[in-house]
């Protein structure tokens, strides 16, 4: 048997056994368990999809560093589902890229993100990268980037103001970054397969789970509404096309071709998830706007039920290894 699963099998049955014996009370059933002993080591890395950082996924976790981890954000989730039979150090930040998962600090922003404020905690002290949260003794490390190495909040700043000065016509975000993007996937390419190999050193015995990004944009554009702050503004109907085809899409398939070439686990996002996109009724991610009254922040971000997908679709991958 694996040593993740082994550990997760002695760790379940200390559990069953302490939960005939003891009925918690209260507090002690809403206190968040200790490590015990033969506890899956699981580091969870990331960006802000796997942070979870908007209001919609809830309060941010402790600590306050910035990095806008939320109650409702896939780990987070999986925590509470698996209680002692993990042990988890949650080093997700939002605006995390993959050198700031292997290599380099980042300075988070916290939450609101601009243009829609500023964390009144802010500016924050630099955070060490995500791998140093990686012991090696790990048994598990999931992790979720990509998005940020190519771009997508300017990508998605520009795409708005773009559509909005050519009155949502043509592809004037396309034409501004489509010569460009072949350089920003090689490079993703090339930083992916570096941080796959860090975290491989570090933990040599760990198991690695990628995790890819959902169907943000829906295979017919049109569904998308111009102007529609709850869905993606002023996009036009020709740059979303682009950028589902042009940026997300090549973006998985970086990240599953990385993941195979290292023999890990890939946690595929996008097929379960169509349907389900920014501009559909069942939204499971939220557009510029999670709502206009209150006004609530998104950014083009999971929902609390994207988060609860991607938690049930990880955890499969996690106990299913």
């Amino acid at each position: 048997m694996p040593r993740f699963l082994s550990r997760l099998a002695i760790a379940g049955t200390a559990a069953a056994l302490a939960a005939g014996l003891i009925t918690p009370t209260t507090a002690q059933a809403a206190a968040r368990p200790g490590p015990r002993a033969g506890a899956l080591r699981w580091a969870a890395l990331g960006d802000s999809y796997t942070a979870g950082i908007i209001e919609a996924t809830g309060d941010e976790t402790a600590p306050l560093d910035g990095c806008a981890r939320t109650v409702g954000s896939y780990p987070e989730i999986i925590r509470r589902d698996l209680g002692p039979l993990v042990d988890l150090n949650n080093a997700s930040c939002s605006g995390a890229t993959t050198e700031n998962v292997y290599a380099t600090k980042l300075s988070p922003l916290g939450r609101p993100l601009p243009p829609f404020g500023t964390d009144p905690n802010a500016p924050y002290p630099p955070v060490p990268p995500q791998i140093d949260a990686v012991s090696p003794d790990a048994d598990l490390v999931t992790v979720g980037i990509g998005g940020n190495d190519l771009g997508f909040g300017g990508i998605l700043k520009d795409c708005i103001e773009l559509g909005a000065t050519h009155l949502g016509q043509g592809t004037p975000c396309k034409d501004k970054y489509d010569a460009g993007l072949p350089d920003r996937m090689r490079q993703l390419n090339g930083d992916y397969a570096t941080m796959l190999d860090a975290l491989h050193a570090k933990a040599r015995s760990a198991r690695v789970i990628t995790v890819g990004y959902p169907h943000l944009i829906p295979e017919s554009a049109d569904l998308c509404q111009f102007g529609n702050l709850l869905q993606f503004g002023t996009f036009t109907t020709g740059d979303l096309v682009w950028a589902r085809t042009a940026v997300l899409e090549p973006l998985n398939g970086i990240i599953a071709a990385q993941t195979a070439r290292h023999q890990d686990t890939f946690v595929d996002l996008y097929p379960s998830t169509a349907g389900h996109s920014v501009c559909d009724t069942d939204h499971w991610l939220d557009g510029v706007l999670t709502s206009l009254i209150p006004l609530e922040y998104a950014v083009v971000h999971p929902n609390a039920a994207g988060q609860a997908h991607t938690a049930a679709l990880v955890e499969d991958a996690v106990l299913g290894g």
